[in-house]
Formats: structure tokens, C-alpha cells, sequence
């Protein structure tokens, strides 16, 4: 197989490939992932144009490449494979009204939220596109004082499970950002006391309402994508990876514009596992709080 080139998208962000299939039967080379898995680290976000329609088990194989396949999702009727995540704008077709909730990261719920996704468009709508803002990027772009304070934030999930708002990307060791802005996944934001050395802070048991930070958050990743991020309009047959730590992802309203005026939507997608728990820069990592 031979190598592919990649097209930035944007000088700091996001990648094409054109002229280089996915499809087969047996394993990708060894090498070929070990390429996938440094131009995610580079870029983040890697798009393979014209893949046509691979199988469910195709896209299965190649997610267990990259890592293990862990599926925490309801399995849609037409899904093809258990494995495989099927999202539509028609509820016969697909599960709908999926990322709609607001700007996230995939998995906050869990210890160690997910590591990759894939997504394969096997039909698109008009307007059917996904925004992805680069959390280095997005967090560099505020004041100081956003910064500081944002450093000091938790996000407190439905489970107690309290993620660090800002913490080292576990793979590109810079700068990245954990949180869920939908109502839903989030049930508060911690604060940090004001100990000097920040090794040493703890939880002041100060507690702030979830959509306090996260209209904040919302507002601010709205202005940014149109100048840090993309507003990634699909193309029939797009195989893209994700990298779920080092940005974050909405679902625009056009996703689920009717089949009838904008044509079918069928997005195939896996989740790879986490295998780190977010950690900040001074060591403190996501923990169960006794709320």
C-alpha cells in the first residue's frame, strides 16, 4: 500500500487525503497506522476523501487498529455492525438529533474519555455540517484572567466525576481542554482554593451551576470556529479520524435539516477508548468527588 500525502486544511489544523483508498480485506500495514496515528498528533483531524461506501466490518478493522473499540451508544436497527454507531437525519434510517446538545468532547462521563473516532458519511445533507475548534488554539486565544480562572475550574459530571477544565494532552503533551456543554453531562463546576502552589490546591467545595460555564464556553468556541476552527461541510464517501482530546465538536442544526428538502444523512461511527486519565500540568488528574 502505498503512502499517502496530506493537505492541510488550515496552517495549524486539519488535514485531506486524496488518492489513497482505505479498502480491502486484510489488516492495514503496520507502518500505514503507525503514520495514521503521527499525522493525528500533527494535525488532528484527518479526512480520507472519496472512500465510496466501506462495509461496517471494513470500518470495524480499521478502528481496532488504532486502538480498542469501545461502544457505549445505542445500536440503531440498521446499524451494520454492533460496533458501529449509525447517525441520521431520518430516526427509520438513523439515531438522530445526535451532538446537537452543545460544543463536547465524546465520553466525559467516563475516567478516561475517548481517545479517537472514526466517522464515515455514507450519504450527506445539504447544510449537514460538523464544527471542530483546536483546544491548544482556542485556550491560547483568551486573556490572562480567562486563563488563570479557567484553570482553576472542574467539570463535575452527573456521576461525580470531576474532569479538569484545562490539562495536558496526553499524546501532544501541550495545552487541550476537557468538558461537555449539553445540560445533560454536566452537574456543576468545581473550583480550586486558592493555595499558592498549584500541586497543592484542592476542591474548595465552591460550587458553580453547569450552564454558567458552559454559556460561557459556548459563546466564546461560537466566535472562535470562524477563526481558529473549521465548519467541516461533508462529502459523500469522507472516511475521517478524530482525535476527541485535542479538539472539540458540534453537530450544526443542518444535520438534521428534513430528508426531503436536503437529502439523506447517514454518518457510520466507532469510538476508540481513552487510555489516559486527564491529568493537568501539576500532576492532579480527574477524580470522584463526594458531592
Amino acid at each position: 500500500m502505498e503512502a499517502y500525502t496530506c493537505t492541510p486544511i488550515l496552517p495549524h489544523f486539519a488535514a485531506e487525503v486524496r488518492g489513497f483508498s482505505l479498502a480491502g480485506k486484510d489488516p492495514l500495514p503496520a507502518d500505514l497506522v503507525a503514520r495514521i496515528k503521527d499525522d493525528m498528533k500533527k494535525y488532528r483531524v484527518l479526512v480520507f476523501k472519496d472512500q465510496g461506501r466501506l462495509s461496517g466490518e471494513r470500518q470495524v478493522q480499521i478502528s481496532q487498529q488504532l486502538g480498542t473499540i469501545e461502544s457505549t451508544f445505542y445500536k440503531h436497527p440498521k446499524s451494520p455492525h454492533p460496533d458501529i454507531f449509525r447517525v441520521s437525519n431520518d430516526e427509520t434510517e438513523g439515531c438522530v438529533g445526535v451532538g446537537r446538545t452543545g460544543w463536547h468532547i465524546d465520553g466525559t462521563f467516563q475516567t478516561r474519555p475517548f481517545k479517537y473516532q472514526t466517522m464515515h458519511f455514507h450519504s450527506v445533507c445539504e447544510g449537514g455540517e460538523t464544527w471542530f475548534v483546536p483546544l491548544k488554539e482556542f485556550y491560547e486565544m483568551q486573556d490572562e484572567d480567562t486563563r488563570e480562572r479557567w484553570d482553576r475550574y472542574w467539570m463535575v459530571t452527573r456521576e461525580g466525576l470531576a474532569h479538569p477544565l484545562v490539562y495536558r494532552h496526553p499524546l501532544r503533551e501541550d495545552t487541550s481542554m476537557m468538558f461537555h456543554c449539553g445540560p445533560p453531562f454536566c452537574a456543576a463546576w468545581a473550583v480550586d482554593d486558592d493555595a499558592e502552589v498549584s500541586s497543592e490546591r484542592k476542591v474548595s467545595g465552591r460550587m458553580i451551576a453547569p450552564h454558567v460555564v458552559q454559556d460561557e464556553l459556548t459563546r466564546r468556541l461560537d466566535e472562535a470556529v470562524d477563526r481558529i476552527g473549521i465548519k467541516m461541510a461533508w462529502e459523500e464517501g469522507d472516511f475521517a479520524i478524530n482525535d476527541n482530546l485535542g479538539n472539540c465538536h458540534y453537530a450544526s442544526k443542518g444535520t438534521q435539516n428534513s430528508k426531503k428538502k436536503a437529502g439523506l444523512r447517514i454518518l457510520h461511527r466507532t469510538t476508540i477508548a481513552g487510555e489516559d486519565v486527564p491529568a493537568k500540568f501539576d500532576g492532579r488528574s480527574s477524580k470522584y468527588l463526594d458531592l
